[in-house]
Formats: C-alpha cells, sequence, structure tokens
C-alpha cells in the first residue's frame, strides 16, 4: 500500500489535468480488470462483471488541488487563481511543481495587516529574470501542485500532498486486485475527474452508467487534533468510517445500514461520520437520474487540502477489507 500511494501521491493531477494519474491506474489494473474505459471527460471506468442482477458504482476521485497561473509580470513573477479549495493562509514559502518539472516557491507582498491576505497578493517564483525567460517554463493556464513528495510520520502513519484522494484510488486498485475472479455483482470501479471543483466527473459517469446503488470513497476531516474546527467523531488508526451525512449528501440508511452491518459481521473497525463541511462523488452520484441509493466509505485524514496531509496505513488497510466484504453482501 505504501509504494502504490508514493506512486499516485507522487503524479500530477490537478482538476482537468488528471491523465498521469489515469495512465498510472490503468496500468496497474489491467490485469484486474475485465473492461477499462475513459469517458469523455476523462474518467477512468473499469467493470468487474458478477453473477448477480446488481450494478454497483465505486468512485474515487483522481483529482488534487491546484494552482493555475493567470498573469506572468515583467519580472517572471507568475500571479495565479486557486483550482480547488485552497486555503490562501497556509501558501506562503510553499513549494510548488509544474507538469513539466518546473518547480516554484510562492511568495508573498508586504502587508500593512495579515487580514489582507488573498490571492491578489500571491505570486509563485520560479527563479526567471523576465516575463520572457519565465514564459519559457511557464504558459497563461498551466497549473501547478503542491511539490510534497510521501513520507513516514510516526510507525505507520504517512504524510502527503494528494492523499485526498489518492488514498481512495488506491484503496480501490487494492480491491480491485483481491477481488475473487466472479464478483458477486457486476462492479464498475469509477476513477473520477474534477470531483475537486464541484464533483463534475461522477456525474456524466453515474448517469452513462446507470448503477442500482452508489458509493464514494474518499477521505473526510478527524475531530483527534488539539482544538478541531469542527467537533467530528473520527480519529486517525480507529479505522474507516461510515459517513452519515455531509454537505452534499444524506447517505441512503439502506447503504448505511448494511455498511454497519457488514463492518460488525466481519469484525471491522469502523466509525461513524458526520461532516458538517465538505463533499465527496456521492453527492452527485445519489442525484443522477431518478435517484441512486449510495453511501460513503470514509479514510480518516488530517490536515486536508495542505501540503501534509495525514493519513494512518492500518486505516487504509481495514478500508480494504470493507470495501471487498461490502462488495459481496446481497445489496437488495
Amino acid at each position: 500500500m505504501k509504494e502504490l500511494l508514493t506512486r499516485l501521491c507522487g503524479a500530477f493531477g490537478p482538476a482537468g489535468a488528471e491523465g498521469p494519474v489515469r495512465d498510472m491506474i490503468k496500468e496497474e489494473t489491467a490485469p484486474y480488470s475485465d473492461e477499462q474505459a475513459v469517458d469523455n471527460l476523462g474518467n477512468l471506468v473499469i467493470t468487474r462483471s458478477g453473477s448477480g442482477d446488481k450494478t454497483i458504482l465505486v468512485a474515487a476521485h483522481m483529482d488534487e488541488i491546484g494552482l493555475m497561473v493567470t498573469y506572468i509580470d515583467e519580472n517572471g513573477f507568475l500571479r495565479f487563481t486557486n483550482v480547488g479549495g485552497v486555503f490562501t493562509k497556509l501558501l506562503t514559502g510553499k513549494r510548488v511543481v509544474f507538469q513539466n518539472g518546473a518547480v516554484g516557491v510562492i511568495g508573498q507582498e508586504k502587508l500593512k495587516d495579515s487580514g489582507e491576505l488573498d490571492l491578489s497578493k500571491l505570486y509563485i517564483d520560479i527563479g526567471a529574470a523576465s516575463r520572457d525567460e519565465a514564459r519559457k517554463k511557464v504558459n497563461i493556464g498551466d497549473m501547478a501542485v503542491f511539490y510534497s513528495p510521501l513520507g513516514m510520520s510516526g510507525e505507520n502513519r504517512v504524510t502527503a500532498k494528494a492523499l485526498d484522494n489518492r488514498t481512495g484510488c488506491a484503496v480501490l486498485v487494492e480491491a480491485l486486485k483481491k477481488m475473487p475472479s466472479e464478483p458477486a455483482h457486476r462492479i464498475h470501479f469509477v476513477f473520477t475527474v474534477q470531483e475537486e471543483v464541484g464533483l463534475r466527473g461522477a456525474r456524466p459517469a453515474s448517469y452513462h452508467l446507470k448503477p442500482d446503488y452508489g458509493l464514494g470513497v474518499d477521505v473526510t476531516r478527524v475531530g483527534d487534533t488539539p482544538e478541531p474546527e469542527y467537533k467530528l467523531d473520527v480519529s486517525l488508526g480507529k479505522g474507516p468510517a461510515v459517513k452519515i451525512k455531509d454537505t452534499s449528501i444524506i447517505c441512503h440508511p439502506r447503504v448505511t445500514s448494511l455498511m454497519i452491518q457488514t463492518a460488525e459481521n466481519n469484525k471491522i473497525p469502523y466509525q461513524l461520520e458526520v461532516l458538517e463541511r465538505g463533499g465527496t462523488d456521492a453527492g452527485a452520484i445519489h442525484l443522477s437520474r431518478e435517484g441512486i441509493p449510495s453511501g460513503v466509505l470514509s479514510i480518516p485524514c488530517r490536515y486536508i487540502h495542505t501540503p501534509a496531509e495525514m493519513v494512518d496505513l492500518e486505516d487504509l488497510d481495514n478500508a480494504v477489507l470493507f470495501l471487498l466484504r461490502l462488495l459481496e453482501e446481497k445489496w437488495e
């Protein structure tokens, strides 16, 4: 799991430019797929044919948050806008990397008051001395992501950029590898695009695939750090979480009940999650067509949308087991 995560998190893949991540997942899962397809928006759909009459869509988004160049000044400094939920106050001094390998650092103008800080006061310095020199490396519309490779933090925890949601992608990949030759149902594993900018990829994918049930696999906030912003009964290392509600969905009780029953029957540690702020692909899936009963398998994650997100590897292993057992259940 750690080796797979290292490669997935190291891949460049902001919303709208998920190609490198998609190519990596396609290659990794080819031996375990009955069908592979890429739709018009770039979602990767991997299908496993099953013996039952139900179709289940399991989604994890490939994209990460990023920055997009809007202007290059005469001295070669890059102005930018956000792609997804970037925390402005955390950007100063952070290193970023573009798809072509160009590396920069985020600088900040002088402020009279720290409350004035917004994206207009920040710039990316790629070491260029002029606009012309900068344009040899970077152009308007190019995107950058945090430059923050995966590393260990303690015995069983890792930090990196893009754990939101390369952890979900890794869980789906590992579940695919361990599935029986003939699953109990027809399963569509969908690695989606543009979740971070409005759950965009999951919408057309779920419309096209017409599943009987939907399941998102994504990270969630935790409440186990000192004075967290939100009181949340989720902690690192205590197992994956069964989502009850977030701002994009109230999960279908039929799905959440099945998830809880599955975890308890198989003695898999789990937590219950009510997220006051945030959403997942399930928010788009459950509103597709006439409505699709949906739930979410959540992976506890600290410091979401920063260059050093943190997850527990044991939570990921339990999430893989949880997903495998869940897909073997009778979905009535």
